[in-house]
Parts: C-alpha cells; structure tokens; sequence
C-alpha cells in the first residue's frame, strides 16, 4: 500500500533509526500521526531541546548538558583508574553496575578499516593526552568484544607501552545463567583464558 506523503516520509524517517525496521517505522509512525496536536508538539520539541542542549563533555565525551558531565564533576570518584568505553550507552552500562568508581573516556566508535575508520577517526588522541595531565594509573579497556573492539584495545595497548599506565581488558566468557552447550567457540576460548582461582 503507498502512503500519503506526509506519512510516508515519516515512516522512511523512522526507519532511519538503529534497529529500526519497515513495520516498526510504520508502527512509530501511525502512533505519532494518533496523538493528540500537544502531545504531538510536546514529543517534537524534546527531540529538539535534546539536540539544542546535548554536547560533549570537554573531559572524557560523555553526552551532558554542562561543561562536563556529572561523573567529571564527582570529586569522590577513584582518580586513579579509568574506564574506555566506545559510547555513552556503554558507559551506562557499565555505571549500572554499581561496580566501577573510577573516571570514564569515551571513544565514539572503534578501529575499522573496512568501514573507514582509523584512530583519528575516534577519541584516541584526546585519551592520550589525556592520560598524560591526569593521575591515572590504571586504563581499563572495555571495548566491545568485537574484531573492531579488539583492535581498538590492542592499538591502545600499544600506545601505553613503556608507560607507567597498567592496561586491562574487560574479562569475556559464558554469561551468568548460560549453558556451556549453547556458546560458541569463541566465547569458550576466552571464559577458558580468563579463567581465575577459586
């Protein structure tokens, strides 16, 4: 069926998003189109109030609406320890756990060739000179574990060789409730390197 263009030109919007297929666009779509005029209004300007007010944090590129972000901003955080991220999502992620009190520096994306994007394509040389004012003495590196992650991590790695920085790696394996029979090869490999004394 072809769509007024008012709503078709919606429903291509939407599909533009990440993880955004055909129908879930028109689901989107036709949901907006439902909505009372304020609503409507109300929904548009805090897309635009998000894109106004939203930057990056001049320390570590986390997303905020401030100079830097509330994490920045926390002087009771470990000074000595920082965590590597490629996107604010993953910082959350990590945040949530309640499990890390260190400062955090995001990349923006990893190291892929195939898709054109080399080191300065990314935050590596605002980490490195980074790394060089602040008191950090550990870099965890918590890069996805991906082909492109793992390059990021290694070239990182490589960077902070014969510096004082201790460089880790986020620890893979099998997840919390999972059964060996059903992971790859891969993930066993790495739960089996990682492996630690009980």
């Amino acid at each position: 069926m072809k769509y007024i263009p008012a709503i078709s030109r919606l429903i291509d919007e939407f599909a533009r998003l990440p993880g955004v297929g055909r129908k879930t666009a028109q689901r989107l779509a036709f949901h907006i189109i439902n909505l009372d005029a304020s609503e409507a209004v109300q929904f548009a300007e805090a897309i635009m109030d998000a894109k106004r007010k939203v930057h990056f944090c001049e320390r570590c590129f986390n997303l905020t609406e401030e100079t830097l972000c509330d994490i920045c901003n926390d002087q009771k955080r470990d000074p000595y320890i920082m965590c590597v991220v490629e996107s604010p999502r993953d910082l959350l992620a990590i945040e949530n756990t309640k499990e890390f009190h260190g400062y955090y520096h995001v990349l923006h994306g990893a190291i892929s060739p195939m898709e054109g994007i080399g080191p300065n394509e990314i935050k590596i040389r605002e980490l490195i000179l980074r790394l060089q004012n602040d008191e950090t003495k550990e870099l965890i590196v918590a890069t996805n574990p991906s082909i492109e992650g793992e390059a990021t991590a290694m070239y990182i790695s490589k960077l902070l060789k014969g510096t004082d920085i201790k460089v880790s790696r986020l620890a893979h394996g099998i997840p919390v409730g999972g059964d060996l029979e059903y992971a790859d090869e891969v993930t066993l490999a790495k739960a089996i390197e990682g492996r630690r004394t009980l």
